[in-house]
């Protein structure tokens, strides 16, 4: 037996990944067991549907959970519960439907627990640290916030997940970004992604899963954190994950489906566990220091078109390629703006 000594350094990333391993067959993707499959009324027919068509059970409704979300009308409470679109109002009852003959737990339009379907993981206290999550939506990152893998899938995945509990997947490499320092009055989590997405590029963390780090990060609320892994699919993350610590503990003791009495004490021992190694190796890393960072905007059509407050509206670049200066140009137009023009001049002039 190898001495706890001579173990090689680990990745928050990693312990979890080797957590859920299944399987690893030679020349395939890893199979990775899934410990929360949240679902919505948009990416779910289909894979339903297809269970029923190859005569297949849900593997494992108790962790399966459902709810509305991207069809609910947030006019009225009227509103909500008469769906005017059709389409809308086909796919909420056919989630109602399926949810029902499949036996899975959902949060209906009428009920309190209903809401964006990657924040009431959160809010209930489903999301745990150290959990694989998954859901049919990009957002799915939100749940890393928490010390948690969890990504979003497609439709042919959510069946996967539906009939095995289980998913392929390539293992991502790792990247590493510190955020050191205080941060200045007025930058927020939002400030600091989309900092790191106009510095890396909406590309720039494609095939990775980003660790945030650093002692702004650690300063965050928990809302803040789960902004922060919400963009890293802005960014082209896999997925984004921090450390669970005592904000996050805080944050989910009580809730509903989070461990009470000496199970919450467990809980939190093995929680506090979730954290990178001192040693460990990632494959890229990118050090912030959050001291000069300053509120930021986006001034085009895309998440990397950004810039500070105090500063201009970018102007083109000589070396960047055709496709680029194109897109450029075309947010330029889009958003009515002059390339050089300062920040505080391009809000609309007060009314008369």
């Amino acid at each position: 037996m190898t001495p706890a000594s001579e173990k090689t350094p680990k990745t928050l990333f990693e312990k979890v990944w080797q957590q859920h391993l299944v399987a690893e067959p030679a020349g395939e993707p890893t199979i990775l067991y899934i410990d929360l499959h949240l679902i919505h009324e948009v990416t779910s027919p289909q894979a339903f549907e297809g269970l029923r068509l190859a005569g297949r059970k849900l593997r494992r409704p108790d962790r399966t959970v459902a709810t509305v979300d991207h069809n609910v009308p947030t006019s009225s409470i009227q509103d909500r519960l008469h769906i005017v679109d059709q389409i809308s109002s086909l796919q909420v009852e056919t989630l109602r439907k399926n949810c029902a003959h499949f036996g899975v737990e959902f949060y209906d339009v009428q009920s309190s627990n209903q809401g964006i379907v990657h924040i009431i993981g959160p809010e209930l206290g489903l999301t745990k640290p150290g959990m694989t999550i998954v859901c049919g939506d990009s957002h799915t990152s939100t749940h890393g916030a928490f010390g948690a893998l969890a990504f979003g899938i497609g439709t042919s995945e959510v069946e996967h997940v539906m009939a095995t509990q289980t998913l392929p997947q390539d293992k991502p490499k790792t990247f590493r970004i510190n955020v050191e320092g205080a941060l200045p009055y007025g930058v927020t989590a939002k400030d600091i992604v989309l900092d790191i997405i106009g510095r890396i590029g909406t590309a720039g963390a494609t095939g990775h899963v980003i660790e945030y780090a650093g002692s702004a990060i650690r300063a965050l609320s928990m809302e803040g954190r789960m902004t922060i892994c919400n963009m890293s699919i802005e960014a082209g993350a896999r997925a984004g994950m921090i450390t669970p610590d005592a904000t996050t503990f805080s944050y989910l003791m009580g809730r509903r489906f989070s461990p009470t009495g000496a199970a919450w004490d467990e809980a939190v021992a093995r929680w506090s566990e979730l954290k990178t190694d001192e040693g460990a190796t990632f494959d890229r890393e990118l050090n912030i220091d959050a001291t000069q960072l300053a509120p930021r905007v986006t001034w085009g059509t895309s998440p990397g078109m950004v810039t500070g407050i105090n500063s201009t509206v970018p102007l083109p670049d000589p070396n960047a390629s055709d496709a680029d200066q194109k897109a450029f140009e075309r947010a330029l137009e889009y958003m009515d703006l002059k390339a050089g023009t300062p920040m505080e001049q391009t809000s609309a002039p007060p009314p008369p």
